[in-house]
């Protein structure tokens, strides 16, 4: 039995030896033949259709920059160029998002002005572009979007600050804030200082919860050496103290989500304010 077993075994080593050496071949081919080699993107060409004054061949050169990504970066003068002197209503969305889309700086002075429009996808488009390319000039634009009759702009604004760490509009934000804007409250939370962190818990109580969460959320989750320990306790005791159900709530669930390697001492904070409050920590879920 021995015998026929080791045969049988020896048989199938070697048909499988010889299938491989006939696959071979096969398998070191099949991944030169899968490389697709991408076009070389025609900047030359491209430029003309920029600059020619046509819609479709604007159209179509903004659809092939946004596709070629950072290969682009070459044109991002002529796109600036567009910008600051202006292009048809219809080009301009695209025409913002395919320029913030390669990040750079130097563009955030063209598309600042542009958050301000009179057109609603335009001055959206600017908004959610300056998050993207960055500066002081895109913050002194988002600062500015805060203050939008577009209550769409005014989020994306405060979110796109947020994005920034643009700690000097904290001041901004917080009238924004005041004025129920509630991406505000996220942004806050990203960006407040201990004393700043403080006055936001403030509104516990008077602003509606799910708007306090999403900053409190972020000031709980961020690094150690931006908000100590001792700090996320403190905040976890002022919930714990607020005592609500949608506090239990939030509370069991960033237990749940808690890292492992985050504070243990925050963790047990948490967990004990939800037994004290009401809700399963994650250790019960």
């Amino acid at each position: 039995m021995r015998r026929l077993t080791r045969l049988g075994t020896t048989a199938i080593l070697a048909t499988g030896l010889c299938a491989g050496a006939v696959a071979a071949p096969d398998v070191l081919v099949a991944p030169a033949m899968a490389k697709t080699v991408r076009a070389k993107l025609d900047i030359p060409a491209l430029r003309k259709q920029l600059n020619s004054g046509k819609p479709a061949q604007i159209n179509a050169a903004l659809s092939t920059i946004a596709d070629a990504g950072a290969r682009a970066r070459p044109l991002l003068v002529d796109l600036n160029g567009l910008l600051g002197a202006g292009v048809g209503l219809a080009q301009l969305p695209k025409l913002i998002k395919v320029t913030a889309e390669l990040k750079d700086a130097s563009s955030s002075k063209v598309i600042a002005p542009y958050v301000r429009h009179r057109s609603k996808p335009v001055r959206r488009a600017a908004a959610a572009g300056l998050s993207r390319t960055g500066g002081k000039a895109a913050v002194a634009g988002l600062r500015k979007g805060l203050r939008s009759r577009d209550a769409a702009v005014r989020g994306i604004s405060a979110s796109g600050l947020g994005t920034l760490g643009a700690k000097e509009a904290l001041p901004d934000l917080f009238k924004a804030f005041d004025r129920n804007v509630g991406e505000a409250a996220a942004a806050i939370g990203q960006l407040c200082s201990k004393k700043q962190c403080e006055k936001f818990l403030g509104s516990l109580g008077k602003t509606p919860f799910d708007i306090m969460s999403s900053g409190i959320d972020e000031i709980l989750f961020r690094k150690p050496a931006e908000v100590s320990d001792e700090e996320k306790i403190a905040v976890v005791v002022r919930l714990r103290e607020l005592g609500t159900k949608d506090v239990g709530k939030y509370l069991s669930k960033v237990s749940s989500r808690w890292p492992k390697e985050s504070s243990k001492k925050v963790k047990k904070a948490i967990d004990d304010a939800v037994a004290a409050v009401g809700g399963a920590s994650s250790d019960e879920e």
